[in-house]
């Protein structure tokens, strides 16, 4: 079959959406480099010009108008005359040492996203996780073996659960519960959220052991010592704690269906009567439509030989199985879905 060119048909196509979607990450390459210099921190306190802006952060004189404009047209500064400032959203959320800076957690996509995905080609031509290391394996290479790389990749990870924490504090009538376990908590950040908003509560954290002295340095940072327990074991060959909650937060994700199955029965059998489960992922929605979801199933594959996101249908399906009732589903800070259900 000869295929023939219209360029009529073309000329009335906008290659517009095509060309943005090209370039996408670069928008995403200006934010990282911004939290980097350190831009937004220093226009926390009061807006400035370019040279204030150059002088604080080591921006080049010949970057730099085009860099701040471009952070001004995504929507993260505020340009008046020759001055910049944050936004309301960066102010928020992008201003170092604020108790909702979510820099960290850019820091983090910045340094295990850019790597794994430029080999998506491969990946997709030969169904293999694609590692940052590839001699070393895991999609952050060895942090488990180096104590500074570990820190740094849950500090990411605490710039998201802080939001996170607060979140599902405001989600669930915690005085009808006295305890909960976090499932693969690492060192302890939610479950120190959900024990500062809700002082009642008995808190514990289930991950490896290997993450105990991170739980135990940073939860003594924070000074709950006394009310968050850590207890280290394997998700599929140790007792899971019994909670009247247990939390599964970006974790079903990491198994193929079979475990995640399994995980679910072993968490039915740790709630006490009464009590819930709540699972929070990026899940696809039931017809398969939501890009970004979609994004984040593939990139699970990228890096994980068994991973992916899921169907919210599917979870309740599961739920069921492993003998919980009243499933409902609701959105979650706009990229994620809280599914709960009862014991």
């Amino acid at each position: 079959m000869t295929l023939t060119h219209d360029p009529t048909t073309a000329a009335a196509v906008d290659p517009g959406p095509l060309v943005r979607l090209t370039i996408a990450d670069c928008a995403a390459k200006v934010l990282h480099s911004a939290v980097a210099l350190g831009v937004f921190g220093v226009l926390a306190e009061a807006p400035a010009d370019a040279d204030h802006i150059a002088a604080e952060t080591g921006l080049h004189a010949r970057m730099a108008a085009d860099f701040l404009d471009a952070l001004a047209g995504l929507g993260l500064l505020e340009r008046t005359g020759d001055r910049y400032g944050n936004t309301p959203l960066a102010q928020a959320y992008l201003v170092p040492g604020t108790s909702t800076y979510l820099g960290g957690f850019v820091e983090l996509t910045n340094e295990t996203l850019y790597g794994t995905w430029g080999r998506l080609t491969e990946a997709l031509t030969t169904g293999a996780p694609q590692h940052l290391d590839p001699d070393k394996g895991g999609f952050v290479g060895d942090k488990h073996k180096d104590p500074q790389k570990m820190k740094r990749f849950f500090a990411g990870l605490d710039a998201y659960s802080d939001r996170m924490g607060v979140e599902l504090a405001g989600r669930l009538d915690w005085s009808r519960y006295s305890s909960f376990v976090d499932l693969g908590g690492a060192r302890g950040n939610l479950a120190s959220v959900l024990v500062k908003e809700h002082p009642h509560l008995k808190a514990g954290v289930f991950d490896l052991e290997r993450t105990r002295p991170l739980f135990t340095e940073h939860v003594g940072r924070l000074g709950f010592t006394d009310r968050v327990e850590f207890t280290g074991g394997d998700f599929f060959s140790d007792d899971i704690p019994q909670a009247d909650v247990i939390v599964l937060g970006h974790i079903l994700h990491g198994f193929d269906t079979d475990r995640r199955r399994e995980l679910l029965r072993r968490v039915h059998a740790a709630v006490n009567p009464g009590g819930r489960i709540l699972v929070y992922d990026r899940m696809i929605d039931n017809d398969r439509s939501n890009a970004e979801r979609l994004l984040s199933s593939l990139h699970m594959r990228l890096v994980s030989q068994d991973g992916s996101e899921y169907r919210v249908g599917d979870l309740h399906d599961w739920l069921s199985e492993a003998g919980f009732t009243d499933a409902t589903a609701e959105p979650l800070l706009g990229t994620h879905t809280l599914v709960t259900a009862t014991r």
